[in-house]
């Protein structure tokens, strides 16, 4: 298995948690941005920069990912390109995301852009913060103990 991370956005919160188990279990890991950012320093994390350019990072991903592996990102379209290969993803709050739930995200994040697109106000997501990392730190460690081999 290969862990992809979407650089886009990346909470600082989870740089830790996910360095932690990257160098515990040796994961193979690409981290990949259309800027630097940088999860820290391990043998086990290849850093790639993309172009800059709308979903530049995404399409690179998908391309990459094989399945059974694993992407961390917010970007629910980008998960559900994943799902259809058979890889798995997780977001920045801890949801694992599959091929029972991924339509029902993306159909309400389609539906909130359209509103939004419409000129309504809908706030947008809460801060990030420590539950949100814990309940990520949770997710990701069942996913290792029961898909990483």
């Amino acid at each position: 298995m290969t862990l992809f991370i979407d650089g886009d956005a990346f909470p600082n919160l989870l740089k830790p948690i996910l360095l932690r188990s990257i160098e515990r279990l040796s994961i193979s890991t690409k981290v990949i941005a259309n800027k630097k950012i940088t999860v820290g320093n391990s043998k086990h994390i290849e850093y790639i920069i993309v172009s800059q350019g709308a979903d530049e990072a995404d399409h690179l991903i998908v391309e990459l990912c094989k399945e059974g592996d694993l992407v961390i990102t917010a970007d629910i379209p980008l998960a559900d390109r994943i799902i259809n290969k058979n890889a798995h993803a997780i977001d920045h709050r801890g949801e694992l995301y599959s091929v029972d739930n991924i339509k029902q995200y993306l159909a309400m994040r389609n539906l909130m852009e359209s509103i939004r697109e419409s000129g309504e106000m809908t706030g947008g997501p809460k801060a990030f913060g420590v539950k949100d990392a814990h309940a990520f730190a949770n997710q990701f460690n069942a996913f290792l103990a029961k898909c990483y081999k």
